[in-house]
């Protein structure tokens, strides 16, 4: 028990390391683009490339720690993370600066791919809802710390001294994870790896991601084309494939795989840029500082830190898929208020709209990847924990894509800067609107995925 103990202290903290970035980072984006002269497509390219980065990765590292073995792969990831978040803060311009961030998103995926799969497979079935609650409450506790501390740095210390912590609390990982995980134990090490299927697989996806917020014009509609095509390709090749990277055929009659991670999908796709949203609106609308924005936007993940393990629990004894649904349910009553947000919006509303959105992502989140990871069998651990860090990386990136998408048609070309003020107030207007309609739709994914079969 003291072992698996260890474990999950060591992937709990990996695991707070991205989203305290992340969120510390959209507090400080306002004062990146005046820095580096940036405007409100390149600060959210900021955020992007790390997402993009990741999402392409992911499944290929899932597959590759599977085959080789998840400790070095995570110690790689680590390694990478803490080396990309100094480069990062040493950023001159912005084109460095999205550089370093693409090398974070690679660290990421590493840590992604392997973190939830090591502690999935250190704990019996009857009380993972438990720990995987435990390492999503990391993840929230990260979002809630990340605004304010991250707020305070900006204001005290400028932007960069964000990626000098996180690079401190990268280092201060490893010689746990050195310590604390257990060796690899590979068996199918000698099976070929699916390169054409990866090489395709990430060239589609990164032409969906790069052509979506471009949808306005010709190219965006070419690239997305190709991009969809692409992936229409890597479904056939993996079904020839002797070892594919991923077995399309064999999740193609587990439903609850299928469903669990496309309300994953969904539910990313119309959540994650809500706080690079409001970062927006309370430093540029309400004139807020980064210390005071940081501490209202706390509000939603203190919420999902607090109810996360709660719900984990709960999914352990009520089907998940009940649970996850309520959440989403309530995430899209969340949405709608945001829709009519103003220049006269109170801040207290905006704290307790907040405060219902985080208790519907918690709702969501820890019976959803209870369903997933319990869905399949124990070799399979390592790349349903990737295809559900695939979902929630191309949901999140999605959600900045048809962010970027919003502005640049309603702030227009030469309108970008963040003194726009009108243009960025209803570019978050109709951002949130599709944000609802979308939750409104991953209501039905949500209960659509039938139940577990607990004999697995």
């Amino acid at each position: 028990m003291l072992k698996n103990k260890s474990i999950l202290f060591v992937t709990t903290l990996s695991s707070f390391l991205t989203p305290f970035m992340g969120s510390a980072i959209n507090i400080a984006l306002p004062s990146m683009g005046k820095e580096l002269s940036m405007d409100t497509i390149s600060l959210g390219w900021v955020a992007t490339s790390y997402l993009l980065a990741a999402s392409l990765f992911l499944l290929p590292f899932g597959k590759l720690a599977d085959r080789n073995g998840r400790k070095k792969y995570f110690l790689a990831g680590i390694f990478l993370f803490v080396i990309a978040s100094l480069t990062t803060g040493f950023s001159l311009n912005a084109w460095m600066l999205i550089a370093s961030r693409i090398l974070n998103g690679i660290g990421g995926a590493l840590i992604y791919a392997t973190a939830i799969a090591i502690l999935t497979s250190s704990y019996d079935k009857s009380i993972r809802g438990k720990v995987l609650g435990i390492n999503v409450a990391s993840v929230y506790l990260g979002l809630t710390l990340g605004p304010t501390i991250g707020g305070f740095m900006t204001m005290y210390f400028g932007w960069r001294s964000i990626f000098y912590l996180t690079a401190l609390l990268g280092a201060i990982t490893i010689p746990f994870a050195i310590s604390k995980l257990p060796a690899d134990s590979v068996s199918n090490k000698e099976k070929p790896f699916d390169m054409p299927g990866s090489i395709v697989y990430g060239l589609s996806l990164a032409l969906i991601i790069y052509g979506f917020p471009q949808i306005p014009s010709v190219l965006g509609f070419v690239l997305l084309l190709l991009g969809l095509l692409g992936l229409f390709t890597f479904i056939k090749i993996e079904n020839k494939a002797q070892e594919p990277l991923l077995n399309v055929g064999h999740f193609s009659h587990n439903r609850v795989f299928i469903f669990s991670n496309m309300a994953a999908f969904i539910n990313y796709s119309s959540t994650f840029a809500v706080v690079f949203l409001l970062s927006f609106y309370l430093q540029q609308v309400k004139h807020l500082s980064p210390r005071e924005s940081g501490l209202i936007l706390m509000a939603q993940p203190i919420i999902m830190t607090i109810f996360s393990p709660l719900a984990g629990k709960l999914s352990d004894r009520i089907e998940p898929a009940i649970v996850s649904s309520i959440g989403m349910a309530i995430t899209t009553l969340g949405m709608i208020p945001f829709i009519f947000i103003g220049k006269e919006t109170g801040i207290l509303l905006i704290v307790l709209i907040l405060m219902l959105l985080g208790l519907g992502f918690a709702l969501f989140s820890s019976p959803n990847t209870n369903a997933v990871m319990s869905s399949v069998k124990p070799p399979e651990y390592g790349i349903a924990s990737a295809t559900l860090g695939t979902m929630r990386l191309v949901g999140q990136t999605m959600s900045m894509g048809i962010t970027m998408m919003v502005f640049a048609i309603l702030m227009g070309k030469g309108e970008r800067h963040l003194t726009n003020i009108e243009g960025l107030i209803s570019s978050i207007h109709y951002t949130f609107l599709t944000f609802a309609v979308l939750c409104f739709i991953g209501i039905f994914f949500s209960l659509s995925r039938g139940k577990l079969d607990k004999a697995l």
